[in-house]
């Protein structure tokens, strides 16, 4: 079976963060993912989870700041430092979480392209090996133009272009279904394109076009979910959503699954 994990930066948004934790495990999670954890500690943060028996699975590093508009510090020449020192709290978050996977955000396009590639290619060169004696993985994911205009990555082949260039076998991508139909369409032809090759490491689903529950809007999820099930997949698949109501009410399509067994099979 698929293992789910819940978006805490998503789900639940009537609780309060760490109250998210108790909610995603009584609606029967076994993992959660978030954006960024930095406003509480670490260890406060693994003490919920382990309370309530569950892992994490993804966060992001820092983006730098978020509220003047910056989207990642990975591709932005004479930002350097900032990005080290990001990668520096990540990972010793990611060791006291047991979270073997950071999404690592490029940035929005700025100035030369060739040296904003450049840079882009020597820190996660140089993260990839911080990161690799850690036993973590680094995840480049591409994001929809309409969602996060002027983002580095918006197409699939992007992100798996920007991971090969940097050769290293912890720097994989991170395949958000939403932003795929959004920018590209033809999801069931890219899931069989992408997902047998093993370079794909996280993926994430919603419904499209309004990002709410996944078994909303234009997708079929019954038919995705068969075919992650089908490639061999053997990672999470976030719930990063905005739930139209009350998150566990909104749980059917989840609940369903869980009870047939496999995606394949749900009504």
């Amino acid at each position: 079976m698929i293992l789910f994990a819940a978006n805490l930066s998503f789900l639940y948004p009537d609780r309060p963060f760490l109250d998210r934790i108790s909610a995603a495990a009584a609606d029967g999670f076994d993992a959660v993912e978030c954006l960024f954890p930095y406003t509480f500690g670490a260890r406060e943060l693994a003490l919920r989870l382990s309370d309530h028996g569950l892992r994490q699975v993804l966060f992001n590093v820092s983006p730098g700041d978020w509220d003047r508009g910056e989207r990642g510090l990975a591709a932005r020449p004479g930002q350097e430092g900032r990005f080290r020192a990001a990668m520096d709290q990540a990972l010793t978050y990611a060791q006291v979480l047991e979270c073997r996977q950071l999404h690592v955000m490029a940035g929005l396009r700025e100035g030369d392209p060739a040296r904003q590639q450049a840079t882009f290619l020597e820190n996660l060169a140089w993260a990839a090996d911080q990161a690799a004696p850690l036993g973590i993985d680094l995840l480049l994911e591409a994001l929809n133009p309409r969602d996060m205009p002027g983002y580095l990555l918006n197409r699939q082949q992007d992100a798996h272009d920007a991971a090969a260039a940097v050769g290293a076998s912890n720097v994989l991508v991170q395949m958000d279904l939403y932003h795929c139909q959004v920018a590209e369409g033809d999801l069931t032809t890219r899931l069989r394109q992408y997902l047998p090759g093993g370079r794909v490491g996280h993926l994430q689903i919603a419904g499209v076009p309004s990002r709410e529950e996944p078994d909303s809007g234009e997708l079929n999820l019954d038919h995705l979910l068969g075919e992650i099930e089908a490639s061999g997949y053997t990672g999470a698949v976030g719930c990063e959503y905005r739930p139209r109501g009350d998150t566990s009410a909104g749980l059917e399509w989840f609940r369903r699954y869980r009870a047939s067994g496999s995606g394949s099979r749900t009504a």
